[in-house]
């Protein structure tokens, strides 16, 4: 049974390949200028319409600089460059997932972040096709959408932050914004429901609206779901498989490694890592711990082989949390090819 999700994604224009990667299409390629940083407006000259109109005809074409001059609004022009190298690389490595690890592989190429974002999302609805659990689905979100945390009374509660965002002004809202007005964030009328047993087949017509709140509590399912998100996106890319467990606390006198899965966990896995005395407002910092093993621990580094590695996520002092799915790929202690 297929089931539909994601239909922003971009994964329908994307030609999925015999080894399970998403290959790039003209018509993947055309969403891109299409974007409202370089779609014509009324004010835009003719210049910039004529080139619209020709890569829409033909999103591969070579376009010289000499034309981009032509175009009066020197921000657009610009904006024309920066997706023109974009789209460069995308057509030069001929999927969405080597063109994604060329890019966190590399430091000469600089995208701007909400691409990073569309490529996890567009690959990872290729990863969860076949997962017919919601609460799975809203977890692997936390990997291309930043998040809202609420930390009251013991809870952890998840949220869009751009919904969140969006309903930011003014008044109190039903479901879970009297929670997140506790929590400091002002909010008007929304309703936002926290995804559960009950409710959760509302997520696949919801999809798309990223509108539903999940509990990340140790014992509710939202942890464990986000830790199946993780075995399969290490699978997806690296051939690998791993276990991944949520756990409480990191108690390890033979600690080797660890990986930051934002920039908050990074910094204070690092300081712990090495000796440094963390603050308790560190610490509380922390929302999610992981331990993650190797199947196999051949592919695994002499230096971490037969050890665990430690994984967590943070929120920073605003309360928000912007997840490093990139991590994940190139911070293992695993053996790669010279």
């Amino acid at each position: 049974m297929t089931i539909e999700f994601w239909q922003n994604s971009g994964f329908e224009l994307l030609e999925p390949t015999d080894e399970g990667t998403l290959g790039v299409t003209p018509n993947f390629l055309r969403a891109y200028f299409a974007r409202p940083e370089l779609a014509p407006i009324e004010e835009s000259c003719e210049a910039e319409i004529a080139l619209f109109e020709e890569l829409m005809e033909n999103p591969e074409m070579q376009v010289s600089e000499e034309k981009l001059a032509k175009i009066a609004d020197k921000d657009t022009a610009e904006n024309y460059r920066l997706m023109l190298r974009f789209r460069d690389h995308l057509t030069e490595h001929k999927t969405l997932e080597a063109a994604y690890m060329s890019l966190i592989t590399s430091s000469n190429i600089n995208v701007p972040p909400v691409f990073f974002d569309q490529m996890t999302h567009a690959i990872l609805r290729n990863v969860m096709s076949k997962n017919h659990d919601p609460i799975r689905l809203r977890a692997a979100e936390i990997f291309f959408r930043d998040q809202n945390v609420s930390l009251e009374d013991g809870r952890i509660m998840l949220a869009d932050d751009e919904i969140v965002e969006m309903y930011s002004e003014n008044g109190a809202a039903g479901g879970l914004g009297q929670l997140l007005m506790e929590s400091g964030t002002a909010m008007r009328s929304v309703e936002l429901d926290v995804l559960d047993e009950d409710n959760k087949d509302s997520y696949w017509q919801r999809s798309n609206q990223f509108d539903m709140v999940i509990d990340f509590r140790f014992t509710q399912p939202g942890l464990d779901a986000f830790a199946r998100v993780i075995e399969a996106w290490i699978k997806h890319f690296l051939k690998v498989d791993v276990r991944v467990q949520p756990r409480q606390k990191l108690q390890d006198e033979h600690w080797t490694w660890h990986v930051g899965l934002d920039a908050e966990a990074t910094r204070i896995l690092n300081g712990l890592y090495n000796g440094t005395t963390m603050g308790m407002e560190d610490l509380a910092q922390i929302i999610a711990l992981f331990r993650l093993d190797f199947e196999d621990q051949r592919v695994v580094n002499k230096e971490a082989r037969g050890k665990p590695v430690y994984l967590a996520l943070a929120v920073d002092k605003a309360k928000k949390m912007k997840m490093k799915p990139q991590n994940l790929l190139v911070n293992l202690p695993i053996n790669r090819p010279v």
